[in-house]
């Protein structure tokens, strides 16, 4: 190693990134969200990135079973996990391989030196020990025989060696929370709810993780590398909890059917990555949510309908493969009008495609993948955070509409985190279901509301409110199954003027950085906010002429939303799929807009989002 030298005054860094590599095994998303946790309670802006191997356990010490986390803090605006990492930590050889080409040069490196072993040398593709030829000159390297003393702090517990080396992430992790001025008592705490019932268990943890830290405390780090502190972020006032997109969906759709008054009904089959959603549904049972896990997504879908038909606020969560599965039961809800949520978070495709690797390769199919014409409201989430809002939007939208609804997510937003102001229910506006109480001489279900043209939502059973429906096309005037192609023509349009009136109730589209007019307009949707506000905000500090837009209503697209676009002499669009709101924005607005596409399984990064402003800025005629 380095010549060492000792620092006790901590440098102070506005941000970092860091990013933590290993096998699959090796505890690194554990890791990564106790370091997000306890960043959390420090007070800082922060967004993490967890990234999965699709295989379920992948042989060790391959490159394809690696998984990694990586988290973004700071003292300012944090709104991606970063582009590259500031710190490596690469537990054996194919981290290092997999993950060392996006690290920043002169960047910190912290490899485990007892993995480096021929046999793991050669699963990750090296011919030659890169700790020992000089290839990893351009960082700022602390190579540690981690697994060596990892095993001495667990030793009184009289552990194995293979159960001392699970604990090998604890003891990095101490060592990572030194550096960066972190407190290890929330750790502790964890650990300790975990393991309650294995005490020793328990205790080696803690070992691990204390000796980790105290290493920090104690030798003397190479030269270069000092302890590190990042101030707190000025957030505004209120009460913070750190907060994953899949968490935060499920509790909007709980807080949702407080607002409605409905009892909240999921029908949901386990995919990758929505099946949280369902787990943590199933754990709020005492707010009179019903879970239900079917055989299959076709079977899940249709519970979920009869949950709407039934008078509960019915929803089914899958991902892009489990859409496709459900399209005929939802053209089933579009023709029967009820208040259905299909939750999509999307992932890369097709057929099997990316299970852990996220995408927006769904848009196309959730605004047109069904039979007929079957239109329903499409919305997208921006953030974690902004899920439990969008599933609140979802719900409001579906229940005074008569509408099924898609909201799209993405595996980004799914897993990954932020902190997040818990709102208050009472600044929530309610919007209550409204079931026909008084009989009509002439009802039938397709009766409209004149502003809406949604129909009434009769509670099968009700004394004087019993009718018919089905998947048959219906009378307009009479609710009875009709053959007539006239009919047929006006119960399709009208459908479609439902939808489009969704419009009206949603606010007019806004610019979300810059101005209303200008030379560059970057329009995006879904989880390539955070990449785009950044860069939108440095070319404009660099005097730019570029305004940022961001849909969350896509079908229909809200109010306002052509005059923008009409406003600027170029507009692109970055998208993580291979041009599809672009291609609707073509269609429906005929403005000569041009995608920036990216299909790789991974969010966008602010520098991408930047080169494509500037390249846009210099064809400017």
């Amino acid at each position: 190693m380095d010549t060492f030298t000792k620092s006790e005054k901590r440098e102070t860094l506005e941000s970092v990134v860091i990013r933590f590599a290993g096998d699959s095994g090796d505890g690194m998303q554990l890791t990564g969200s106790q370091f997000t946790h306890t960043t959390a309670l420090m007070g800082n802006d922060l967004a993490t990135f967890p990234d999965f191997p699709a295989e379920i356990r992948a042989p060790a010490g391959t490159t394809y079973g690696v998984s990694g986390f990586q988290i973004h803090f700071g003292s300012q605006d944090v709104r991606t996990p970063g582009d590259a990492p500031d710190v490596l930590v690469a537990m054996n050889p194919a981290a290092l391989m997999t993950n060392l080409a996006d690290l920043k040069p002169g960047g910190m490196l912290i490899v485990n030196t007892g993995a480096y072993t021929k046999g793991n040398l050669k699963k990750a593709g090296y011919d030659n020990n890169p700790l020992e030829d000089g290839s990893l000159s351009a960082y700022r390297l602390i190579d540690l025989d981690i697994q060596a003393m990892t095993i001495a702090a667990v030793e009184p517990f009289g552990l194995g060696t293979k159960d001392a080396l699970r604990s090998k992430n604890l003891w990095t992790l101490g060592l990572v929370l030194w550096l960066f001025g972190r407190e290890y008592e929330p750790t502790v705490a964890y650990l300790n709810q975990k393991f309650g019932k294995k005490p020793a268990i328990a205790q080696a943890n803690i070992a691990a993780l204390k000796a980790g830290h105290a290493y920090g405390e104690t030798a003397e780090l190479p030269s270069g590398i000092g302890p590190y502190e990042v101030p707190k972020a000025k957030l505004s006032p209120g009460l913070y909890r750190n907060i994953t997109g899949n968490d935060a969906l499920a509790w909007g759709l709980v807080a949702a059917s407080q607002l409605s008054d409905l009892k909240l009904v999921l029908g949901s089959y386990p995919i990758t990555p929505a099946s949280t959603v369902l787990h943590s549904l199933a754990n709020l049972k005492s707010f009179g949510v019903t879970t239900f896990q079917a055989e299959d997504e076709i079977a899940a879908v249709c519970a979920a309908v009869g949950a709407s038909w039934g008078g509960a606020l019915g929803v089914t969560t899958t991902s892009g493969p489990g859409v496709a599965l459900k399209a005929e039961a939802i053209g089933l809800a579009v023709m029967l009008e009820l208040p259905l949520i299909v939750v999509d978070v999307q992932r890369g495709g097709p057929s099997t495609g990316l299970p852990t690797k996220t995408e927006q390769s769904d848009l196309l199919q959730a605004a047109y993948g069904r039979n007929g014409d079957s239109p329903l409201c499409v919305i997208a989430a921006a953030t974690p955070g902004d899920c439990f809002y969008m599933a609140i939007e979802a719900a409001r939208i579906a229940v005074q509409y008569m509408t099924p609804v898609m909201l799209l997510t993405d595996g980004y937003l799914a897993n990954g985190a932020e902190p997040w102001k818990i709102p208050a229910m009472a600044d929530l506006p309610e919007f209550k279901a409204k079931f026909p109480t008084e009989r009509t001489e002439d009802f039938h279900p397709y009766m409209r509301e004149a502003d809406t043209l949604a129909r009434p939502w009769a509670i099968p059973g009700t004394p004087g409110f019993e009718h018919r429906i089905g998947g048959l096309e219906k009378n307009y005037d009479s609710g009875n199954i009709s053959y007539d192609p006239d009919n047929h023509h006006k119960m399709t349009k009208t459908r479609a003027a439902k939808v489009a009136g969704i419009a009206n109730s949603v606010p007019e589209q806004e610019v979300e950085v810059g101005e209303a007019t200008g030379d560059l307009l970057v329009v995006g949707w879904g989880s390539t906010y955070g990449a785009i506000t950044m860069a939108v905000r440095k070319a404009r500090a660099e005097g730019k002429s570029v305004s940022q837009v961001h849909l969350r209503h896509i079908v229909p697209f809200a109010r306002g939303l052509e005059t923008l676009l009409r406003g600027f002499k170029r507009v692109i669009v970055p998208e993580m799929n291979n041009g599809m709101l672009v291609k609707m924005l073509r269609s429906e607005f005929l403005v000569d807009a041009i995608g920036v596409n990216k299909i790789a399984g991974q969010p966008f990064k602010v520098g991408e989002i930047e080169d494509a402003i500037d390249s846009a800025l210099e064809n400017l005629t």
